[in-house]
């Protein structure tokens, strides 16, 4: 099966793919794909900005989402690592991080493909951000398995509970909670 990352270049995901027998697809590989040419089908370039976005997209916006176009309709299934968290304990220097978890690049870009992705009802697997070596290794074993039985998975694998943003949900309190404890204070 063809398989997506977002972001992409998570080279700690990719050597997975490869090793389950599945194809990595990239938008980056430009060896693969004639730069001037859109894909053809329902997902061309045109329609993913007419679709997902407004007259004033910035235009590296625009060239992130052409280049996603070329991959995103040959996908069969997706998979995604959330966003950094920020104020998190490095475990490895700047360069490291950025190669074994991909850039980000653009938070608009970046937002747009997550929603594309999801809308393509896809198998996706959505992965938070490993903050240490613990959950470093969990995202290597979850990810095997997810593309182990890749054929039997329907729909998005949402364990971390991340919202839209790719951030973990955070608890919230009823607001009866907040009133009673408000008027404790009073």
């Amino acid at each position: 099966m063809n398989v997506i990352v977002v972001p992409d270049a998570s080279m700690i995901v990719i050597p997975l793919i490869e090793k389950n027998g599945h194809t990595y697809l990239s938008p980056s590989n430009f060896s693969r794909y004639d730069n001037m040419d859109i894909l053809e089908g329902n997902l061309t370039f045109d329609t993913l900005i007419s679709k997902y976005s407004s007259s004033e997209l910035p235009s590296g916006v625009k060239s992130r989402l052409f280049l996603f176009s070329k991959v995103v309709e040959k996908a069969d299934a997706a998979i995604m690592i959330g966003k950094r968290p920020k104020n998190r304990e490095r475990m490895y220097d700047a360069l490291n991080d950025l190669i074994l978890f991909g850039g980000n690049a653009c938070n608009n870009a970046h937002s747009l493909e997550v929603k594309i992705v999801q809308d393509l009802n896809i198998p996706t697997l959505k992965l938070a951000y490993p903050t240490n070596q613990a959950q470093l290794i969990d995202l290597i074993n979850r990810t095997n398995d997810f593309l182990k039985n890749l054929d039997e998975i329907d729909g998005i694998v949402n364990e971390d509970k991340l919202t839209a943003d790719f951030h973990p949900k955070k608890e919230k309190y009823p607001i009866f909670d907040v009133k009673k404890l408000l008027d404790s204070l009073i």
